[in-house]
């Protein structure tokens, strides 16, 4: 069963309803008047001076290899791909997403240290390669994602999109070959940020979608409940590193997402939700 506090109330159906009549008439009018308005809904809660300003401040820095790539327009024209994406829910639930999502993002690509300027969470999406990768990521055991001959399937993107079985299934989904061109995902702002989104929104049993489970449609099996995979921002760590980060206390690298899932959670307003960790959690 979802969390209580994930599901949307009466009075907060009503108002995102309210909410989504009053982004749809505003569009109608101003596309009409305006036709290059963007009307896309996530960015009335992440604006271009938010994304640039607050959000993600060191980005486009000279010691951040990854500088000039991770555009605002192009995480808003990859957003539009998925319609539900931080447009699902009440507006809490909505904003709680999104901060999720950025918060995993900016942990995936960090360039951020404890002591560096304005703190180690205002360092996301510095880097959009994997650095020094210890392989080249391809599963030969995978038949129906086969490896091509010379390419490497190590992290790239926002999410940093990894192994021969996620390039496959996310180039059929987005439209590019990820098994032939896997190197698209570093060369194309737009399609590095559809691989995360698409990584976020899609179910990949055992595991829920990391979407699912932010917006309290995740429903715990039996083994699930057994191994203590609850609800929260701990469960979207399990599903996207579990192996290497939950059933660990204090682990690094889980702590880090958390910071700055924290540090966005406050700058959109809301309250983190239950079960920031996964330290008790087996991993899928």
């Amino acid at each position: 069963m979802a969390h209580p506090s994930l599901l949307p109330s009466s009075s907060s159906l009503l108002f995102s309803f309210s909410l989504l009549l009053f982004f749809s008439l505003t569009c109608n009018v101003e596309a009409r008047d305006t036709p290059k308005h963007d009307c896309n809904p996530i960015s009335y809660i992440v604006t271009e001076k938010l994304y640039n300003n607050s959000i993600f401040l060191h980005k486009d820095d000279a010691a951040c290899p990854a500088k000039g790539f991770y555009s605002y327009s192009s995480f808003i024209e990859a957003t539009k791909h998925f319609p539900e994406f931080g447009n699902t829910g009440d507006l809490i639930t909505r904003k709680r997403e999104i901060a999720a999502f950025l918060a995993q993002i900016s942990h995936e690509t960090t360039g951020g240290w404890a002591t560096a300027p304005d703190g180690p969470y205002a360092w996301g999406l510095c880097f959009k390669e994997e650095v020094n990768p210890q392989s080249d990521y391809c599963d030969s055991t995978n038949t129906q994602w086969p490896c091509y001959p010379g390419k490497t399937y190590h992290g790239r993107g926002p999410i940093q999109i990894s192994w021969n079985f996620n390039y496959g299934p996310a180039g059929q989904a987005l439209g590019f070959d990820g098994l032939k061109n896997p190197e698209v995902v570093a060369n194309n702002s737009v399609i590095a940020f559809k691989t995360a989104l698409w990584f976020w929104m899609t179910e990949q049993k055992p595991k829920p979608s990391c979407h699912d489970v932010m917006v309290g449609r995740y429903h715990p099996t039996a083994a699930d409940i057994a191994a203590n995979r609850t609800a929260g921002f701990g469960l979207v760590t399990n599903i996207i590193n579990g192996g290497l980060e939950c059933g660990i206390p204090d682990n690094a690298q889980s702590n880090d997402r958390i910071g700055y899932y924290k540090k966005y959670a406050q700058i959109f307003g809301v309250d983190v939700g239950p079960n920031l960790d996964c330290a008790n959690q087996q991993h899928y």
